[in-house]
C-alpha cells in the first residue's frame, strides 16, 4: 500500500468515524515507512522524509494523521509504555529468563487499553529498532514539526498526556525508593542508613513537583516549577550506586545485586528524559527530547522477549567481575625476570609428573568393566583430584594459562594506559611464559608416563598398554586422520569455561563472605580448634575458585567422551599434556617398533593440539573479558605487524628471558616475594582456569 493511500483511508474513516481508535492505519503507516531491509537506512530516512513532504502538501491529510494519532494516543493508558518498556522488572533473573523464553513461545495477550501493547505491534518486527535508530534525529524532528502537536488548540490533549506522563513520573520515583530500601543495597553501602536517604528525598520533592504541575494545568496563571532541585537529588542516588559498584569490585557482586543496580539506572535515566520532557518551554526541546524517548522505546520493545540482550544486560557486571579477577590471576603468569621464569618452569616440571600419574590412572580405569557412568565418574575422579593436588602443590598447567592472561591483556586495553609498543612488550612476556610452561610439562609428563610403563612391565611381564591399545592411543593424536584437532578445540572450550567457574567462586567467596560464615560453625571450630579453623578457612577464602575451577574442569573433561559414546556422537577431548604421555604409553607398548616419520607426525599432532588448546581458550577468554568492558579494540592488525617486527628483531625474546637483569630489579622481586608458582598470592595460583 502507498503512503497516498494510507493518508487518504485515515481521512476518510475519520469521516464516517470521528472518535476513530482503532491502530490498523497506524500499522499500516508504519509498514510503509519500514524499509524492505532493516540496515537500509538510506531508504528508512528517504520513506520519512517523504511522509514530512506529502503532509506539508495536503493540509487536510496532515489534520486528518495530526486527529487520528491524537485519538489513539488519549484513549489509552501511556503509564506503563513510560515505566516499563526498556526497564528491568521485579523478579530474579531466572525467573525473567524464564518468563522470555514462556513469552517466545507463546506471546502474551495484547490489551487494547494500553500503548505500550499497541506500541509492541506498530514495531513488531525485531530489528524494526535498526532502521528507527538509523534515521537520524533531525528527521524524525522535522516529521513531528509536520504532524503539527504543538498547536494553540490541543490543550486538552496537551493536559491528558501531561498527567499520564505525571503518574509516570510518580511511579518511577516510587520505584527508585524502594531499590533504595532493598537490603541488598544497604549491605553493601551501610552508611545510607546513617544519613537523610536521598531515595526518599527525591520521592518528596517529585510528589511536591507533580502537585504543581497538576495545579499548573488547572490554571496556567500559577507558577510552573522546574525540575531541577530534583536532579540534584537523583545525582546523590546515583553516586551511591557508583559507591557500591566500587565496593563490588573488592567485595564481590551478585546477579540480584548486578540487577538491582540496572534498575535503578534504568529508572532514574527515564525520570530524567519524562523531567526533561515536562520541564520544555519550547517545541524544539520537545521534539528532540520526544526523538530521544521514541528511539529508546523502540529499542527496548523489540528486545523484551531477547534471551541474549537479559543475559548481556544483567551478567554484565558479574562478567567483568569474574574477568577482573582473572586478570589479577593473570599477573602470576608473566615472567618479567630469569629467576622467575626458572620458577615457572619448576612449576610447570612438577605439574608434568603429577599429569603423567593421572594419565596412568586413567588407562587403568580403561580396563575396568563398567557402565558409562561409571566410567564417567573414575575418569572424572582422577582428573578433579589431580589438578586440585597441582593447584595445592603449587604447580602449573600451561593450558590452564590463557583464560587469565587474555584477562589481563584485555584489562590492558581496556585502561588504555600503554602504547602498542607497551602492549606488544606485554604479549612477548605472556609467550615467552606459556612456551616454559609447555616446554615444563611435557618435558615431564613423556619421560614419567614411559618411565611408569616400563616399571609395570618390569614389575608385572605385561605392558600397560597392549599393541593394540597402543595403535589405538596414536591414531588419536592423528591430527589428519582422526577427530584430535575437533576434540582438542572441545579441550580448550573447556579451560575456557572452567576459567570463568573459577572466577565466579572467588566472586562468590568475597561476596557471600564464605571464610567468615565457615567460622561461625561450632562444630567446625571444635573439630579443628581456632587457630586451625582460621588457617582452614583463610586458606579456602583464598583459594575457593581455584579449587572449583580445577574440580568442575576435571569433571568436563572425566564425561564429555561418555556422554559423547551415550549420545553415539563423536565427541572426546583432547588435552596436550595428557597426549604426550599417552605417546609415552604407546611408545613402550609397542616397544619402539614405530618408524620416525610417524613418530615425527605424532609429535606434531600433539603440538597441533596443544595450539587448539590454547588458542580456543584464549580467543574466548579474551571476548568475553573485552565484551564485559565494553572495549573494542581497532588495530589488531597492526599490532599483528608489531608482533611480526617484534619476531624478526628479537626472536630469542619469545622464548628465552633477557641474558642480564639489574641487581636492583633482582632486590625488588625478592622484597616482593614475587612467585609464579603461586606463592605470591594464593587468591589465584595456577589451578585458576
Amino acid at each position: 500500500m502507498s503512503l497516498d493511500q494510507v493518508l487518504i483511508n485515515i481521512e476518510n474513516h475519520l469521516a464516517e468515524q470521528p472518535a476513530l481508535r482503532s491502530t490498523e492505519h497506524l500499522q499500516e503507516l508504519i509498514a510503509v515507512l519500514r524499509p524492505p531491509q532493516p540496515t537500509d537506512s538510506a531508504r528508512a530516512t528517504d520513506n520519512v522524509r517523504a511522509l514530512c513532504y506529502v503532509l506539508m502538501r495536503h493540509p487536510s491529510w496532515r489534520l486528518a494523521l495530526r486527529r487520528y494519532l491524537i485519538q489513539v494516543l488519549t484513549s489509552r493508558h501511556l503509564v506503563h509504555l513510560l515505566t516499563d518498556t526498556g526497564i528491568t522488572l521485579n523478579g530474579n533473573f531466572w525467573s525473567a529468563a524464564w518468563q522470555r523464553l514462556i513469552n517466545k513461545l507463546l506471546p502474551p495477550l495484547v490489551n487494547d487499553d494500553y500503548i505500550k501493547d499497541i506500541f509492541g505491534l506498530l514495531f513488531h518486527d525485531p530489528q524494526d529498532h535498526l532502521w528507527v535508530n538509523a534515521v537520524a534525529d533531525n528527521v524524525w524532528q522535522d516529521l513531528m514539526r509536520a504532524i503539527g502537536f504543538r498547536i494553540p488548540k490541543a490543550r486538552q490533549t496537551y493536559a491528558i498526556i501531561t498527567n499520564e506522563m505525571l503518574s509516570a513520573v510518580q511511579v518511577l520515583s516510587y520505584r527508585i525508593t524502594n531499590i533504595g530500601l532493598e537490603a541488598e543495597l544497604v549491605r553493601n553501602y551501610p552508611a545510607i542508613e546513617q544519613f537523610e536517604s536521598p531515595f526518599l528525598r527525591q520521592n518528596d520533592a517529585i510528589n511536591e513537583y507533580v502537585l504543581c504541575q497538576s495545579e499548573w494545568l488547572g490554571d496556567r496563571m500559577k507558577q510552573r516549577e522546574d525540575s531541577k532541585h530534583i536532579e540534584v537529588l537523583l545525582t546523590q542516588c546515583e553516586a551511591i550506586a557508583s559507591r557500591i559498584r566500587r565496593t563490588a569490585a573488592v567485595q564481590g557482586v551478585s546477579i540480584s545485586l548486578t540487577r538491582l543496580l540496572l534498575r535503578l539506572t534504568q529508572s532514574i535515566a527515564r525520570l530524567r528524559c519524562l523531567l526533561a520532557l515536562l520541564d520544555s518551554r519550547d517545541s524544539e526541546t520537545a521534539t528532540k527530547i520526544a526523538t530521544t524517548l521514541l528511539k529508546e522505546l523502540v529499542s527496548a520493545d523489540n528486545q523484551r522477549h531477547s534471551l541474549r540482550h537479559l543475559l548481556q544486560t544483567n551478567t554484565e557486571l558479574l562478567s567483568l567481575q569474574v574477568t577482573e579477577r582473572a586478570g589479577r590471576s593473570g599477573e602470576h603468569y608473566v615472567t618479567d625476570t630469569r629467576a622467575e621464569w626458572m620458577s615457572m618452569l619448576r612449576s610447570a616440571v612438577g605439574a608434568g609428573v603429577i599429569v603423567g600419574f593421572m594419565a596412568t590412572f586413567k588407562i587403568l580405569f580403561a580396563t575396568m568393566a563398567l557402565a558409562p557412568f561409571g566410567y564417567a565418574l573414575l575418569y572424572s575422579l582422577n582428573y578433579s583430584s589431580g589438578f586440585m593436588l597441582v593447584h595445592v602443590l603449587h604447580f602449573t598447567i600451561a593450558t590452564k594459562q590463557p583464560a587469565m592472561t587474555a584477562a589481563l591483556i584485555a584489562r590492558a586495553i581496556d585502561q588504555g594506559k600503554q602504547s602498542l609498543d607497551e602492549l606488544v612488550e606485554l604479549i612477548v612476556r605472556v609467550l615467552r611464559s606459556q612456551f616454559i610452561a609447555i616446554i615444563g610439562n611435557i618435558g615431564l609428563a613423556i619421560p614419567t608416563a614411559y618411565l611408569i610403563a616400563w616399571i609395570w612391565y618390569g614389575m608385572s611381564g605385561q605392558h600397560l598398554v597392549n599393541p593394540e591399545k597402543a595403535q589405538h592411543l596414536l591414531h588419536d593424536l592423528d591430527p589428519l586422520g582422526s577427530l584430535a584437532l575437533p576434540h582438542a578445540a572441545i579441550a580448550g572450550v573447556c579451560l575456557f569455561l572452567s576459567g570463568l567457574i573459577s572466577g565466579y567462586y572467588d566472586n562468590k567467596a568475597s561476596y557471600a563472605n564464605i571464610p567468615a560464615r565457615l567460622r561461625q560453625l561450632a562444630w567446625l571450630r571444635s573439630l579443628l580448634g581456632e587457630k586451625r579453623l582460621l588457617s582452614v578457612t583463610t586458606y579456602i577464602g583464598n583459594n575457593l575458585g581455584a579449587l572449583a575451577g580445577n574440580f568442575f574442569f576435571g569433571i568436563m573433561l572425566g564425561s564429555i567422551g561418555q556422554l559423547g559414546s551415550f549420545f553415539g556422537l563423536p565427541v572426546d577431548i583432547r588435552h596436550i599434556t595428557f597426549s604426550s604421555a599417552n605417546f609415552a604409553f604407546a611408545l613402550v607398548g609397542l616397544e619402539h617398533q614405530i618408524s620416525w616419520q610417524l613418530c615425527l607426525y605424532t609429535l606434531a599432532g600433539i603440538l597441533l593440539i596443544g595450539i587448539v588448546n590454547l588458542g580456543v581458550s584464549f580467543s574466548l577468554a579474551m571476548l568475553v573479558a573485552l565484551r564485559s568492558r565494553r572495549v573494542s579494540f581497532g588495530q589488531w592488525r597492526h599490532l599483528g605487524a608489531l608482533l611480526w617486527r617484534r619476531f624478526r628483531t628479537g626472536a630469542r625474546d619469545f622464548f628465552l628471558p633477557a641474558r642480564q637483569v639489574n641487581d636492583r630489579e633482582q632486590q625488588t622481586d625478592q622484597g616482593a616475594g614475587k612467585d609464579h608458582t603461586g606463592n605470591k598470592d594464593q587468591t589465584n595460583t595456577t589451578s585458576d582456569v
